[in-house]
């Protein structure tokens, strides 16, 4: 889905004492460490320490030196979330983007879309690593957020793994802690490309919009409630995008999310990610809170968009936001993105903020 490092000097007791003798009948004798015996001596135990070392330290330690490093190598370490909501929101609004760093390249061609939408100063990205962050501040300052602490992200990007998870399973923190600051947010994947804006289909001021991530077909007219049970107990509401108020409503449900992820850990039997205890969360609360599922035709999922060609030509002109979804791999999804015209960077890199990565 990557620390400020404070050690105290080494004392060099020569440098603050004479070398006292045993015995003044033993002459003195310089201490040298330019001979080449010393010198082989000194260069095998630094590689045996090298190697020693990370089974003497501990774990916690290393990833806590591992951290500071990279804060403090960081020019963003000390840019908080307050500071970036209050620099990007608009009418008390922000649109929030989660990334590490094997996703930049998504970033990239979501906010080209975004930016032909006029809506690119709104943009909050939340990166996952500090790569990410100076990456996104370096083309673009500011606009760009890590909220500690900061997770191994080499796995973040494959979908299923324990890193995969632990990467989504961050998603409703960083959204209520937005809330609690008195923000709107609308939450996207990168995975995605806007044809129109989605604030402006935001219909009432409900607490949660959402998306319906099946492929059945609804009416044009369908109902706006949740969705009813499936096969497996629960809805299948799509966490990938997510329109919030800052109400007690929505930070319950958000609490409650994260509740579900404590009671559906990863497991290498049950390779789980953040989306089914969404879904438990809505079904939940759907008594005490004001949701509201968004128009399919506006918000499809891949699966539908991607694999009904009918589908898309009877709803021509409807459609806001495309989630490349039902399918796994990076290259999978730009190869389909390229195939209907939907991976803008390579042609358009310039419209976007960060430019050509």
């Amino acid at each position: 889905m990557s620390h400020i490092l404070h050690q105290r000097p080494l004392q060099n007791p020569s440098s603050h004492s004479s070398f006292s003798p045993l015995s003044s009948t033993i002459p003195k004798r310089p201490i040298s460490i330019s001979t080449p015996t010393t010198l082989l001596a000194l260069l095998l135990l630094i590689l045996f320490m090298g190697l020693l070392c990370p089974w003497l330290m501990p774990q916690n330690i290393m990833f806590s030196v591992s951290k500071s490093y990279s804060h403090s190598s960081s020019k963003w370490g000390h840019y908080t979330l307050d500071k970036a909501l209050n620099f990007v929101a608009k009418n008390g609004t922000v649109i929030v983007c989660i990334v590490s760093q094997p996703y930049l390249p998504f970033l990239n061609n979501w906010l080209i879309s975004v930016t032909r939408e006029k809506r690119q100063d709104m943009v909050l990205v939340i990166a996952e690593d500090y790569v990410s962050l100076d990456k996104v501040n370096e083309r673009w300052p500011g606009h760009a957020v890590l909220i500690p602490p900061v997770l191994d992200a080499e796995n973040a990007h494959k979908f299923g793994s324990k890193g995969f998870f632990n990467f989504t399973a961050r998603r409703p923190s960083h959204l209520l802690k937005i809330l609690e600051l008195g923000y709107n947010v609308m939450y996207n994947d990168v995975d995605m490309v806007w044809l129109a804006d989605p604030l402006a289909k935001l219909e009432g001021n409900h607490d949660v919009y959402f998306t319906d991530d099946m492929t059945a077909i609804k009416p044009l007219n369908h109902s706006h409630d949740l969705p009813p049970p499936g096969k497996k107990g629960r809805p299948y509401i799509c966490s990938c995008m997510i329109f919030l108020r800052p109400t007690d409503g929505a930070k319950l449900v958000l609490k409650k999310w994260l509740e579900e992820l404590q009671l559906q850990p990863w497991s290498r039997a049950k390779k789980s990610n953040d989306q089914p205890a969404f879904n438990w969360a809505l079904m939940k609360t759907a008594k005490e809170v004001d949701l509201y599922l968004l128009p399919q035709a506006a918000f499809p999922t891949g699966g539908l968009y991607f694999k009904n060609k009918t589908w898309v030509k009877e709803t021509k002109g409807m459609h806001v936001i495309i989630h490349n979804n039902y399918i796994v791999g990076f290259e999978k999804k730009i190869k389909r993105f390229r195939d209907y015209g939907l991976w803008l960077v390579d042609d358009h890199a310039e419209e976007s903020p960060l430019g050509r990565l």
